[in-house]
């Protein structure tokens, strides 16, 4: 049967308590925000409000069975469903549950329109989604027992999909343990001579402000976000593009080449996966990629090997570091030329760094088999 959400479920949101009212905060009552929604069941969150902060805010409580979905800037789509009775911050729309549809079922179907959402989001640098665009999204209902044969076989999926994600991070921490031990510690570390990024770098330029006119779904040159560059990775289910002709004309001088190192320079401090100081190493062709403006590159000196440059940066210990030095409010920060330039960087020789990256492509190859 085809339908709308919104004839189905009851859909609401929640609210903020003032943080000018301290007493509204650290209580018993689950506050979820959309950084809680990571997993497919919600069992526990960050934070608690008090009675108080429920009464004199917007924010309601859901019950178990609830499904809940991001409606905002980098985390629109995130899908969880709720384990505990909580309440929810006003970026979640919350999905009552429906004696007609099982909360598995719709859990999978709103994360199988993910990207649609991203697209249709509207509202500049932090698009978003409403409770109103989603009632009037279209759903399949089937019978139950029809679901129940449907949840089966994606969570059989899913299972199938964790356990090579498990599989990845046991890599990735393989790669990180044999860092330490050619190198030690990033800091602190008397083994080597240490020199600031800056004193490393042919240059170190921001990148440009692309006007979204010229933006296009397939063309010449990616044009990288913020939203794509993640620790060690792109992700370009969410890319643009943009032509030869515009990149050549307006914005060469950020054209990428490979082995640019790309460090964004904004995001907030408490969130997990926060957008803030995340590093990556372009690999592509010269001249066939450029950056946005919330993005700095990094050119090396032929003495540097960029991935050993980029493994250094992405230990935890130096992400840690990276978050701790950077400049702005309580949670909102940001990541300055200077800071970025005056980064401690450890210098092993050049044969050392070429060896260590080999050793990383070489896990790299089992990434693909495994």
């Amino acid at each position: 049967m085809k339908t709308t959400l919104g004839d189905i479920f009851e859909i609401g949101s929640g609210g903020t308590p003032s943080k000018a009212h301290p007493e509204y905060y650290g209580g018993e009552i689950p506050w979820v925000k959309t950084g809680d929604l990571k997993e497919e069941y919600l069992f526990s969150v960050e934070d608690c409000i008090t009675e108080e902060g429920l009464k004199n805010s917007s924010a309601k409580m859901y019950e178990p069975g609830t499904v809940l979905i991001a409606m905002y800037g980098a985390t629109i789509g995130a899908t969880s469903i709720l384990k505990l009775d909580a309440c929810t911050n006003q970026a979640c729309a919350a999905f009552k549950p429906s004696k007609d549809v099982k909360p598995e079922y719709l859990y999978y179907f709103l994360r199988s329109k993910k990207q649609k959402f991203i697209s249709d989001g509207v509202g500049g640098a932090q698009p978003n989604i409403s409770a109103g665009y989603l009632k009037k999204v279209q759903i399949d209902v089937r019978n139950l027992e029809e679901q129940d044969r449907i949840i089966t076989i994606l969570d059989g999926v899913n299972s199938v999909i964790q356990e090579r994600q498990r599989e990845l991070d046991l890599l990735d921490e393989l790669i990180k343990a044999r860092f330490v031990e050619m190198f030690g510690l990033p800091f602190g570390n008397e083994k080597w001579n240490v020199s600031e990024l800056k004193d490393l770098s042919e240059s170190m330029i921001d990148g440009s402000n692309v006007d979204p006119d010229y933006y296009e779904s397939e063309g010449d040159v990616l044009f990288l976000r913020i939203q794509n560059v993640w620790r060690n990775e792109f992700r370009l289910d969410d890319s643009v593009y943009i032509s030869h002709e515009i990149n050549h004309e307006h914005y060469y001088d950020t054209s990428l080449h490979t082995g640019d190192l790309l460090i964004t320079k904004i995001g907030r401090y408490y969130t997990k996966d926060s957008s803030l100081g995340r590093v990556s190493v372009y690999r592509g062709e010269n001249d066939c990629a450029n950056y946005s403006n919330n993005i700095m590159r990094v050119r090396l000196i032929d003495s540097m090997n960029s991935e050993f440059v980029n493994a250094l940066l992405n230990l935890d210990d130096y992400q840690s570091f990276i978050k701790r030095t950077s400049k702005g409010g309580t949670d909102k920060r940001a990541l300055s030329k200077s800071l970025i330039g005056g980064y401690p960087i450890i210098m092993p020789p050049k044969e050392l760094q070429d060896e260590f990256v080999s050793f990383v492509k070489q896990v790299d190859k089992s990434k693909v088999v495994a």
